[in-house]
């Protein structure tokens, strides 16, 4: 039987999962899905209860879609779940987890990698992350949690745009692309998103795509270099505030960085360094990803991970045409930016 594909939907609170949620179980999609969430709240959904106990409730939408809150552990409700649509008692194709707004998307994900019952049955389709445009920034600058989920995302989803202007739309845009620069980002206002761009997005698994935009993330280092310069010598503290916050100039905890090369690294020289990297920096490394250049191989080798989880796998062939390279992002809290690049470069052959 196939992988069940699963959606973690994360953001912070009020963001707007339970609205987006409700419009997916909603839609005439075709998808039989079932959803894991910490409390089924007050919704106004025409439906018919089918099971409910003290730990579990399967709700039977209008459109075949299946809503299962499970208010115990997650990996018993999802080993659970897939026993129970083996043995035929349920049917649904694609799950989708809610988490609560204070949530570290980190243990959810790794709990398909690091438990096999767990694994046997489900793959992380994506992790979808939900951000307030009017509230985001504070967020941003408050809570941890908020940088952790938009760190973590395969994609992001703008609420509550109609609330900001075009400006304030695109410091933040221009912030959580800082933070993250390959989740592509859309709006989802009132939950009014397309079903193609929640489910079904193989954002998660390994594959040969990988979309990263190094340039942009080199603009905006020197902008900040030039910024601290200029203000050095005669910015004022309340000044160097205010100014901060119109350009956008935010010192998040969480931030991303990318490595490029045109030399292929050498295979043992690189697992060796990885392996050590996530060792040490592991709990502070969010999600990696990369397409390799491995020396002596036609094949692309694409990698990424989730903290102390990492994996690897055999991408397409190089093009006859295509110029051979690798390109890999590193989305973290407080990552040594120049530890990781120099120990790169030095796995080059």
């Amino acid at each position: 039987m196939a992988l069940i594909p699963t959606t973690i939907l994360t953001g912070f609170l009020g963001a707007g999962k339970t609205t987006l949620l409700n419009r997916i179980l909603q839609e005439p999609h075709g998808f039989k899905i079932a959803v894991i969430e910490n409390e089924f709240g007050q919704e106004n959904i025409d439906n018919e209860i089918l099971v409910q106990d003290g730990t579990e409730q399967i709700v039977e939408m209008n459109n075949g879609c299946i809503c299962c809150t499970v208010r115990g552990d997650l990996i018993v409700a999802l080993t659970a779940l897939a026993q129970r649509r083996r043995d035929g008692e349920l049917q649904f194709d694609h799950v989708v987890i809610e988490t609560t707004g204070l949530a570290n998307p980190g243990p959810v994900a790794q709990t398909f990698f690091i438990d096999e019952e767990v694994a046997i049955d489900y793959l992380v389709d994506a992790i979808i992350t939900v951000v307030d445009a009017k509230h985001a920034m504070h967020q941003l600058d408050t809570y941890e949690e908020a940088q952790r989920q938009i760190g973590f995302a395969d994609k992001l989803l703008l609420s509550k745009t109609d609330l900001v202007s075009a400006d304030e739309l695109a410091i933040l845009i221009e912030r959580i692309k800082r933070i993250n620069p390959r989740a592509p980002v859309s709006t989802a206002d009132f939950g009014r998103v397309a079903i193609a761009d929640v489910l079904d997005l193989r954002g998660f698994n390994l594959n040969d795509k990988l979309e990263l935009d190094p340039d942009f993330i080199a603009a905006q280092e020197h902008e900040h270099a030039q910024h601290d310069h200029a203000c050095e010598t005669h910015c004022t503290q309340d000044h160097e505030h205010t100014h901060d916050h119109h350009h956008s100039h935010h010192s998040d905890n969480i931030a991303a960085f990318v490595f490029k090369s045109e030399r292929p690294f050498n295979t043992e020289k690189l697992d060796e360094f990885l392996g050590s990297i996530v060792q040490v920096f592991g709990p502070r490394m969010l999600r990696y990803k990369g397409v390799l250049w491995m020396d002596g191989a036609d094949r692309k080798v694409v990698f990424q991970g989730v903290h102390q989880i990492m994996g690897s796998d055999i991408g397409g062939k190089w093009g006859e045409n295509e110029s051979r390279s690798s390109k890999m992002v590193f989305i973290g809290q407080n990552l040594p930016k120049e530890t990781f690049i120099l120990g790169l470069e030095q796995c080059l052959v």
